[in-house]
C-alpha cells in the first residue's frame, strides 16, 4: 500500500519559514512527478509547487513564486517545501501528492495523496 507522510508543518509568526517534508513508501519514486498543494477552511484544494521525475523542473503558482521552493531526493524517495516569507494566507493544510509520469496544477490528475500538515501563520 502506497504511503506519503508529510512533516514539518505548525505554526509561524508570518514572515517566517518552516520547511515541509514528504517522504513516499514508492518503490519507483522517480517514476513520479510530484506536488504540493494546499486547501485552506472553506476552498477548495489549489496547487502550490510541482517537480518533475527528475528534478530538473520545478512549477510554481504564482502566489508563492521566489517565497517557496520544491525539492526532492529520489535515493531518500522525499520531497521537501522551503516556504520562506510566510504570509497569513499561507494558512492552509498542506498536502504532498504523487503523480505517474508527468506533473500537473490539477489535484484530480494526482495518483497518491498524503494526509496532510498544517501550516498556520499569524500576522
Amino acid at each position: 500500500q502506497v504511503q506519503l507522510v508529510e512533516s514539518g508543518g505548525g505554526m509561524v509568526q508570518a514572515g517566517g519559514s518552516l520547511r515541509l517534508s514528504c517522504t513516499a513508501s514508492l518503490r519507483t519514486f522517480s517514476w513520479y512527478a510530484m506536488g504540493w498543494f494546499r486547501q485552506a477552511p472553506g476552498k477548495e484544494r489549489e496547487f502550490v509547487a510541482g517537480i518533475n521525475r527528475s528534478g530538473s523542473g520545478r512549477d510554481y503558482a504564482d502566489s508563492v513564486l521566489e517565497r517557496f521552493n520544491i525539492s526532492r531526493d529520489n535515493a531518500q524517495n522525499a520531497v521537501d517545501l522551503q516556504m520562506n516569507s510566510l504570509k497569513p494566507e499561507d494558512t492552509a493544510v498542506y498536502f504532498c501528492a504523487a503523480r505517474r509520469m508527468l506533473g500537473s496544477s490539477v489535484p484530480r490528475e494526482y495518483d497518491y495523496w498524503g494526509q496532510g500538515t498544517q501550516v498556520t501563520v499569524s500576522s
